[in-house]
């Protein structure tokens, strides 16, 4: 994991990074299922991961679903009080893009709702990554309780110089 601002400085927030191709958000329980780019078949998770259209999307892990943002490499952050994944497409600072954060979720266009059931908490990482192996690699656990949740994903300019990418997640009920 990443942090832009000085530890201790209030607002700090988690980013996580790829190599350059799409984060995954992984439920915990089946996290040893997801092999990465590691594997011995012709086409890996990572490989499925990289084969989603837009800004996010889901692929089958043992019994459960991993949510992958795709679209671009973006150093991405959840923000629990918003139920979202900010993307840091573009922007100066850390402080200015997180104050864009509201406006940008009350103007953003959302685009199609994807309902994804999760049984608790997720991991989310490089795809490149084996599941296994995340803990020791740029990583962010979000403590999501079981149930199903809309997802809905927007890319928002909320300032001249600040471009971000949006996940939101809603709960739903069962």
């Amino acid at each position: 994991m990443v942090r832009y601002a000085e530890p201790g400085t209030a607002g700090t927030v988690d980013w996580v990074e790829s190599g350059g191709g799409p984060l995954i958000a992984v439920p915990e329980t089946v996290l040893p299922f997801w092999a990465g780019a590691d594997g011995e078949e012709t086409a890996s998770d990572y490989d499925r991961a990289c084969e989603v259209d837009g800004q996010a999307g889901l692929l089958p892990v043992g019994d459960a679903a991993a949510l992958v943002l795709g679209d671009e490499p973006a150093a991405t952050a959840f923000l629990p009080e918003h139920g979202t994944f900010v993307r840091w497409c573009a922007g100066d600072d850390e402080r200015d893009l997180l104050a864009s954060v509201p406006a940008a979720l009350r103007t953003a266009e959302w685009g199609p709702e994807t309902v994804w059931r999760v049984p608790g908490p997720v991991v989310l990482f490089d795809a490149a990554w084996p599941g296994g192996a995340c803990e020791g690699t740029d990583h962010v656990r979000i403590p999501l309780e079981p149930g199903r949740y809309s997802v809905r994903t927007a890319h928002t300019q909320p300032g001249p110089e600040t471009w971000l990418g949006l996940v939101r997640l809603r709960p739903l009920p069962d």
